[in-house]
């Protein structure tokens, strides 16, 4: 299978493992949840990690790839408060933890050119 080819299901494979890891290990991701947001930060860790497994299940799947790719460049920009959040908040943590939540915010950007070039390449298809 060519690399191309391969690209929407490694996407779909990461958004799977991110929306697994919301509801088998949540509380990493209630601690980033902007305090701004009305409710609970459970239920945005929930919500978000759901809608990472339907947009995993949206990429992998040739018929939908093209418009769950675009919603995951959009979701990417999204979530893009909760890692600035984070990266406030461990501002003071050890020299690791604290780089790991700066590299956390400049990821973002290969991640919506990434969802974006795929459904891209999907368009080109129909």
């Amino acid at each position: 299978m060519p690399r191309s080819e391969r690209s929407p299901l490694l996407l779909a494979g990461l958004l799977a493992a991110a929306g697994v890891a919301h509801f088998a290990a949540p509380r990493p991701f209630d601690a980033i949840v902007p305090r701004a947001l009305p409710g609970s930060p459970r239920a945005w860790t929930y919500g978000s990690g759901a809608v990472e497994l339907a947009l995993a299940a949206g990429i992998a799947a040739p018929r939908t790839r093209a418009v769950a790719a675009k919603a995951a460049a959009a979701f990417f920009v999204g979530v893009l408060p909760a890692n600035v959040q984070m990266a406030a908040d461990w501002r003071h943590r050890p020299a690791p933890l604290r780089t790991a939540a700066l590299a956390r915010l400049p990821l973002q950007v290969p991640l919506v050119l990434w969802a974006r070039g795929i459904a891209r390449n999907e368009k080109g298809r129909s």
